[in-house]
């Protein structure tokens, strides 16, 4: 298994579309086969930032996932919110791996 953490600096103006931005990230993540555990958003206190996380069951499942940026029409609509509302300043990802509790 391979966790992506997205870590986003936000437009604290824009916070409705980035909710919509991320609502729409989290059911194409699901559609195509990853688990997603939710977008973090600032909750108090002035801050501009947003972290997500999602798994794959492995790394290509996730590259197969990235094979639909930008050409598949419902990952062009998704990136359509970004880009037209400017709530992403930038982000970054990391590719983490899980320890799990032991027995």
């Amino acid at each position: 298994m391979i966790t992506c953490v997205v870590h986003y600096t936000i437009d604290p103006a824009q916070i409705e579309a980035f909710e919509r931005f991320a609502r729409t990230w989290m059911r194409l993540v699901a559609r195509h086969g990853g688990v997603h555990y939710g977008y973090f958003l600032p909750a108090e206190g002035a801050s501009d930032r947003a972290e997500a996380l999602f798994s794959f069951e492995s790394l290509a499942a996730y590259e197969q996932y990235r094979s639909r940026f930008g050409v598949d029409p419902e990952f062009v609509a998704a990136d359509r919110i970004r880009d037209e509302s400017g709530c992403v300043l930038r982000y970054e990802r990391t590719f983490m791996r899980p320890l799990l509790p032991a027995d």
